[in-house]
């Protein structure tokens, strides 16, 4: 009984209709012209920190899907030493962040670049050379007469959801994979008109094929941000695994149910709106940086170093906010100072605008308060 798509006869040629995705390819075209003129008017340095948000996202989030947890810490501070913004190198102690970033920063470097075996290779001994496990072969194909399963449940009861074609099939299975991305690039022979589908299926062909021991969804991933890039033209400002890992049940549902036929609407419907939905909180974040950079502007001057810590402190919070809101408690302990002087700083960031005030009483609470009218207040 045949149960996968590449079982099928007509694997791989994928079928698919666009008709229901035009207003989304449009929205992602416009949002892409969007975000790109705001970043022209960011100054370097907003533009800088803007990027480097992004990659810390899309690094921590997309080990995050496949159930591992690195260091955010370690993360941005990988990221800085690669740009050379920090003063002195910093010690980077989980090896796993500096692997996944320099992955990262070598798929923006080469999108321009055909993909390659050796290419593939290259990202997989990044990707995993700190890993924790020193039985996986790395920098290879997988070669296990085991079947590659994509499983759930527990030993003895387990579910199966997938089974990737057998390892003597995937050294041809990628030769057709890597002709086929080539072939599809922008001004090649079979380019795909659209960068979004493209990065749809390059993803789901790679996932079905899963050539490696491990590290098959987060490679897979990179591949769909060099599609993007490759149809942007420079590359791609946004993180879809933020966007992916923001509904996992609703990624993995969607892989499964592709992994069945080689008919991908519904797929390529999924994952369009997955760019569309990582393009959105790519402006969310400018429009962020944007606004962080007029408080800054607007309160560096008037605010002490102790309430600055505490300020940078919320800030690092990102879009969402400082969870439960800043709190005397809290702002003793970030700023290492009484409740009597915490207490009298907030009310002091509440009364100059700094901040503002959540609930009442004991449940008071505190946020910062970008939309103040502050002198020289930019409308964002």
């Amino acid at each position: 009984m045949m149960k996968y798509n590449w079982q099928q006869p007509d694997w791989p040629h994928f079928r698919y209709d666009l008709s229901t995705i035009h207003e989304t390819l449009f929205a992602i075209a416009e949002k892409t012209g969007l975000i790109s003129g705001k970043l022209t008017h960011l100054a370097d340095n907003l533009q800088t920190e803007a990027m480097i948000n992004l990659m810390i996202e899309e690094a921590v989030k997309t080990s995050e899907i496949e159930g591992e947890y690195i260091s955010r810490l370690d993360v941005r501070s990988s990221i800085k030493n690669t740009l050379g913004l920090n003063q002195e190198t910093v010690r980077v102690h989980d090896k796993r962040a500096q692997g996944v970033v320099e992955m990262m920063f070598d798929v923006r470097r080469t999108f321009k670049q055909s993909l390659t075996k050796a290419k593939l290779f290259d990202w997989h001994l990044m990707l995993l050379s700190g890993s924790f496990n020193p039985n996986l072969s790395i920098a290879c194909w997988r070669t296990h007469k085991e079947p590659m399963q994509i499983v759930s449940g527990h030993h003895g009861r387990w579910v199966v959801h997938y089974e990737a074609p057998p390892s003597q099939d995937v050294p041809k299975e990628m030769v057709k994979f890597i002709r086929w991305f080539n072939s599809t690039a922008p001004g090649k022979s079979q380019a795909i008109k659209f960068a979004p589908v493209r990065a749809a299926i390059a993803h789901l062909y790679f996932e079905s094929i899963h050539p490696f021991e491990d590290g098959n969804g987060r490679i897979g991933r990179a591949i769909a941000e060099k599609a993007l890039s490759q149809g942007f033209g420079y590359p791609a400002i946004l993180s879809l695994s933020q966007a992916i890992e923001a509904e996992k049940k609703a990624y993995y549902a969607a892989l499964n149910s592709a992994s069945r036929s080689n008919e991908i609407t519904a797929w390529i419907q999924y994952f369009v709106n997955i760019v569309l939905n990582a393009l959105i909180e790519v402006e969310a974040q400018i429009n962020f940086i944007l606004k962080k950079s007029v408080y800054f502007d607007t309160f560096k001057n008037i605010l002490n170093e102790r309430q600055l810590k505490v300020v940078r402190r919320m800030m690092e919070a990102g879009v969402k906010g400082f969870e439960g809101g800043m709190s005397a408690k809290k702002y003793m302990k970030i700023s290492g100072t009484s409740k009597a002087t915490a207490t009298r700083d907030l009310q002091h960031l509440l009364h100059i605008g700094a901040l503002k005030q959540i609930g009442s009483g004991r449940s008071a609470r505190y946020e910062l308060n970008y939309s103040s009218p502050f002198p020289n207040q930019i409308v964002i």
